[in-house]
């Protein structure tokens, strides 16, 4: 009897004891394991785990996931032109190494936060400073947030962190030079409108000669066509007129001689001075010719 009231107790005592001595681990937390203010094991497979019950065993836990540093405001740097801008970033981070981020910032995430914007504006203004605003603006963003991650993250490597990515959500000029930029930027593209007019003035009058030497081209080969069509016409006209006043040399002259009339009586006003019995009246005075 008294060996089972012995077991009963036990079990009773292991029954009490049990929820002090399991713990579970998400998929998104790290657990780490702390004895008497000690680190001693840090857990990141999810499940059921069991430990010494507390006070002689702790579980602390830690964010797996991927987690962002976004101030909101914007940090002033200047570029190597001596512009000073207003950069907009944030980061994508998360813990890499549980151990190195409790001793650096004893598992706080407002810590880590502060370290990586002081950073974050050190490396910031490394690749600023070496560049120009059109660099930062448009050609090298890419270039230079690549190059700020890179940096960012060998400097914080040895505080258990892995920078994810870097971006820079707004980049704005500061209000004493925003005036000039865009009276530059207004100038630019004025010149660069004034060019492509020039472009297409010079390009309009090319093809206006082009036009026109090709509708002189075009008027010569049409009038030289022509003269040959009206050429090939007269020839064929002589012929025919050879051919039939050569069967009548009589008609062929009396033909010419009208036709020699009508031409110098054409107009009614028309009036001609000559010998009557000049051979050119014959057929006018002799009808019977």
């Amino acid at each position: 009897m008294k060996k089972f009231t012995g077991i009963l107790v036990g079990l009773a005592v292991l029954a009490g004891l049990a929820p002090l001595s399991i713990y579970t681990v998400g998929e998104r937390e790290y657990a780490m394991v702390f004895a008497l203010g000690e680190l001693r094991t840090v857990v990141d497979e999810p499940g059921l785990h069991f430990k010494l019950p507390t006070p002689l065993q702790n579980v602390v836990y830690l964010d797996k996931r991927i987690l962002t540093l976004d101030e909101g405001a914007a940090d002033l740097v200047q570029t190597s032109e001596k512009k000073n801008l207003m950069i907009d970033t944030f980061v994508k981070w998360r813990i890499s190494d549980p151990r190195l981020y409790w001793v650096s910032f004893q598992g706080s995430e407002r810590a880590a936060a502060d370290r990586l914007s002081a950073l974050l504006r050190d490396v910031l203004n490394v690749a600023v400073n070496k560049r120009t605003v059109n660099q930062i603006t448009s050609s090298e963003r890419d270039v230079a947030m690549r190059e700020i991650s890179t940096m960012l993250q060998a400097r914080v490597q040895d505080v258990g962190i892995d920078i994810v990515d870097v971006r820079m959500k707004r980049v704005d000029f500061t209000p004493e030079i925003s005036e000039s930029v865009y009276r530059r930027m207004e100038a630019e593209r004025k010149r660069v409108a004034a060019e492509e007019r020039s472009k297409g003035a010079a390009q309009a009058e090319r093809i206006r000669a082009s036009a026109d030497r090709q509708s002189e081209v075009i008027l010569a080969e049409a009038y030289r066509d022509a003269q040959k069509t009206k050429g090939e016409g007269d020839a064929e006209a002589s012929r025919v007129y050879a051919e039939a006043f050569g069967k009548d040399p009589e008609f062929a002259r009396f033909y010419r001689n009208l036709e020699a009339y009508r031409q110098s009586f054409s107009e009614k006003t028309d009036v001609l001075v000559m010998d009557p019995s000049s051979d050119f009246l014959g057929y006018m005075k002799d009808s019977k010719r």
